[in-house]
């Protein structure tokens, strides 16, 4: 049995061997192996015969037009039109000569279903002129008293017809994989873009929003040179926070090959350092972090803390000032994250943001891209007003998510 293994294994990396290397060295040497071997005893007796004519002719003859039948086989991929001109020009020359099958006349077939399978000019014009020079070849036959009949002639020209049927059918699914390869590399780009706007917008919209309003609290210090100091420190941060994050999307953009798969997703930051910001900011925000949070994918662990940065981007946007509250409950496999903000007015107009019959509200991109994450990973995502006024935000996370 191990034998047998051994032996598949060695097949298998043969063939990706084979495989790997380029389509004209592999014909080149297709067809000097087939050369090789339509000289070479027991095959060099075996091949295709048609016509039933009287063996003789001469050795030369004979050696020359079985090279026109495997020699062309070297170009069959580059100039399919041109390999099958030459080996049935040689294959019908052979035949009328009356010389002894060869194994080299299997060329033709090989001729015939490589132009299926890779002629892209004439691709209609090139069969009907092999048809053409079939007719010839067998008005030569019968010139020379071959025995062969009608039916012969028709069936072995079906025989030949489904040998480039094949190719065509090859021809065919090769390029039907190629279409869906495209189509699904284009929606690839479609989501790494749309991912990538995702990140855009929370990066700079939430930045941006902080250091808006807190350059907008600082004018109000200017007496107070300590808390300026701070306030201004507060909008330095906020903008190195910004830049670092830009520059990794803008690297992301840039990278090409294994090391931009590898680095997609970045890393996320923390969430407690997030509510530390804001509230330097002047939000009153309060973090409640309820059991142990488990081991979480890092596309999990982005998605979390997105939702609670546009949720605090949106609080001091719409709600600036007011009592906000962040709560992140850990519970076995699954996140969930909760951002209340108190004293908005009900009656908020219907959005797109949200599905089903579930909380709609007014928002844009930023809800809309919130539900998509969540939802990308398997989670639950609401937003919407409170009965008791306010504005609530919960998303259910799935530990093992991955972006």
């Amino acid at each position: 049995m191990k034998p047998v293994v051994a032996e598949a294994a060695r097949l298998r990396v043969l063939t990706r061997w084979w495989g790997s290397r380029p389509a004209a060295a592999r014909d080149r040497e297709f067809a000097l192996v087939f050369t090789v071997l339509s000289f070479v005893a027991p095959l060099s007796r075996i091949g295709a015969q048609f016509g039933r004519l009287p063996v003789h002719g001469t050795f030369v003859a004979g050696v020359l037009l079985t090279l026109g039948q495997t020699l062309p086989l070297a170009v069959r991929t580059r100039w399919p039109a041109a390999c099958l001109a030459v080996t049935g020009a040689s294959f019908a020359v052979y035949e009328c000569l009356g010389l002894p099958p060869t194994f080299g006349s299997l060329g033709l077939y090989i001729a015939l279903y490589s132009v299926g399978a890779h002629q892209d000019r004439f691709r209609q014009v090139v069969p009907l002129a092999a048809t053409g020079g079939y007719v010839v070849f067998g008005i030569a036959l019968y010139a020379l008293d071959s025995p062969e009949g009608l039916t012969d002639y028709l069936l072995y020209y079906m025989v030949l017809a489904v040998v480039w049927g094949l190719g065509v059918l090859v021809r065919g699914r090769r390029e039907q994989e190629a279409e869906r390869r495209r189509l699904s590399a284009q929606v690839a780009i479609a989501a790494e873009r749309s991912r990538l706007a995702r990140e855009l917008h929370d990066v700079v919209t939430h930045h941006v929003t902080a250091m808006v309003v807190q350059a907008g609290a600082a004018q109000y210090l200017t007496e107070s040179p300590d808390r300026l100091h701070e306030a201004l420190d507060a909008i330095n941060g906020t903008g190195r926070r910004a830049l670092a994050e830009l520059r990794f999307l803008l690297g992301v953009l840039e990278a090409t090959g294994d090391s931009a798969r590898r680095e997609r997703t970045p890393l996320p930051g923390r969430v407690p350092d997030l509510v530390e910001q804001t509230r330097a900011g002047g939000q009153p925000v309060e973090l409640v972090e309820d059991g142990e949070q488990s081991a979480m994918a890092v596309g999990a662990q982005l998605t979390a803390y997105r939702v609670v940065q546009e949720s605090l981007t949106n609080a001091v946007k719409y709600a600036a000032g007011r009592p906000t509250l962040v709560r992140l409950a850990h519970t076995p496999g699954w996140t969930d994250v909760e951002v209340t903000t108190a004293g908005l007015a009900d009656g908020a107009p219907v959005s797109a943001a949200l599905p089903g019959d579930g909380p709609y509200v007014s928002g844009g991109r930023g809800l809309t891209g919130l539900r998509e994450r969540v939802e990308m990973l398997g989670g639950e995502f609401a937003a919407g007003p409170r009965p008791q006024g306010g504005f609530r935000v919960h998303a259910r996370i799935p530990s093992g998510g991955a972006a």
